[in-house]
């Protein structure tokens, strides 16, 4: 079920979104404009579960092409809706543009809730009277910043909402979050890959400003894609609305599976593309490189390599994925791909799901321990010094998985002293290498025999 949250911008859509859902994944501020996508967020009240959608403020008289694009993602979130709330400012009082936004609602077939906002002090709530006139029912007076009748009006949605449909449940569901810096294409690549202009696209930087949750359905597989903010080096960060806006796409690589990391294949593999990766895979996330734009790269190439104004010069893709392997631990995949041609699309979600899927396996004990002793043949573990292991070599006698989501391993020894950092790297790489495991994070614990509960990670 879900509500959709419209109205005129800079009434406090997203401040009540944050104040209904009790959180404060809405990105709010006092300049107007800075909600433009819709977003998704949980509600629960009553007992009832439900999904306010938040939408970028809608003025029918701005010709801005961004506004046009607002407004389009504004429609679309009231057809997938059940109820609407249009929220007005009530110290304002009836703007044209409030006009318009009912004229709106009326033809449309949802009950409709206004929500007069900004009534912060009893001695305000009669301001929301002269909301009758829009013609859509008794206003309700609320106060986002107080939570003055916020409880009445959610009664009034729960009170208006469908019957609930028992949903099935998806436990193998793949978050997969697409990251990177500003204006390299990931809302471009989010669109292309639900075939819809779901988030807004446009020349400039830092258009997308909150983290956006889309479901997707690839094949049989249930996928939620998660559109980021653009993340900046710390030092170019101009304002407050970008610090938060690039703090939500971070908590967004927390709460995924998987990450694409999308690159601009004009510039290569940067610097903040690689802390960018960092950032996800301390987050727990199976991580690949995308460098999109390789329409661009396929034009260099057919031009000989030799760049001019319009044509970049050509990438060197094996030196790119060697760098990457040297600065990345967990030496994810560079893959290519053209959002704007639709060019290795499906291979790139084939691959996240994959990712996902590795994320979450379980590998045999009996295999991991014949894995185990072909390592232990291929390289000697490493003989401890006198001082810290009396001079006796490393003996690895067990290996079992013990977790997943991120992949866990436990490895039985005689003794943790004599455990080498390079001997740790050498299995892990070995395991991501026979796995298939290149940008999933894996922790190997190394357990002294006789004395469990006590563990060395890699």
């Amino acid at each position: 079920m879900k509500v959709a949250i419209v109205g005129y911008p800079n009434v406090g859509k997203s401040s009540l979104i944050n104040r209904l859902t009790g959180t404060r994944e809405a990105v709010v501020h006092e300049r107007p404009g800075i909600t433009r996508d819709r977003k998704e967020l949980d509600c629960e009240w009553n007992g009832r579960q439900f999904k306010l959608i938040d939408t970028g403020g809608v003025d029918f008289e701005d010709q801005d092409p961004l506004a046009g694009s607002i407004r389009d993602q504004a429609r679309a979130g009231l057809a997938d809706a059940q109820v609407a709330v249009l929220v007005v400012d009530a110290r304002a009082g009836v703007r044209p543009g409030d006009e318009e936004m009912a004229d709106l609602l009326r033809r449309s077939p949802l009950p409709i809730i206004v929500a007069a906002n900004k009534c912060d002090g009893v001695a305000e709530l009669p301001l929301a009277a002269e909301f009758h006139r829009l013609g859509l029912g008794e206003p309700l007076a609320v106060s986002a910043a107080q939570g003055l009748g916020t409880g009445d009006l959610l009664d009034r949605i729960v009170e208006l909402l469908p019957a609930p449909v028992e949903e099935e449940r998806h436990d193998d569901t793949i978050r997969l979050a697409v990251i990177g810096r500003p204006n390299v294409g990931k809302s471009s690549l989010v669109n292309r890959f639900l075939g819809e202009q779901r988030v807004i696209v446009a020349d400039e930087a830092g258009t997308t400003r909150d983290a956006i949750d889309t479901p997707l359905l690839v094949g049989d597989r249930r996928l939620i894609l998660v559109d980021t903010a653009g993340i900046r080096r710390q030092a170019k960060v101009a304002d407050s609305v970008e610090y938060y806006t690039a703090l939500r796409s971070r908590r967004a690589a927390e709460r995924a599976d998987v990450a694409l990391v999308v690159c601009d294949a004009g510039d290569g593999v940067t610097t903040q593309d690689l802390r960018i990766a960092e950032l996800a895979m301390k987050a727990g996330c199976a991580t690949a490189i995308v460098l999109n734009k390789w329409d661009l790269q396929a034009e260099a190439e057919r031009a000989g390599g030799a760049g001019d104004a319009e044509t970049p010069a050509r990438l060197d893709l094996d030196h790119e994925r060697g760098r990457v392997a040297e600065k990345l631990r967990l030496r994810p995949r560079v893959l290519t791909v053209s959002a704007k041609s639709g060019r290795h699309v499906e291979r790139l979600l084939t691959e996240a799901i994959a990712l996902g899927d590795r994320m979450r396996g379980r590998i045999p004990t009996p295999e991991l321990n014949r894995f185990l002793a072909e390592a232990v043949q291929a390289r000697q573990p490493p003989i401890g010094t006198r001082r810290s292991a009396g001079g006796h070599r490393l003996k690895l006698l067990y290996m079992a998985q013990i977790d997943e989501r991120p992949p866990r391993f436990a490895i039985q020894v005689n003794s943790r002293a004599r455990v080498t950092r390079d001997y740790a790297y050498f299995l892990e790489n070995r395991l991501r290498a026979r796995y298939g495991m290149d940008g999933v994070p894996l922790i190997i614990d190394f357990v002294e025999r006789g004395q469990r509960g006590r563990a060395r990670a890699a």
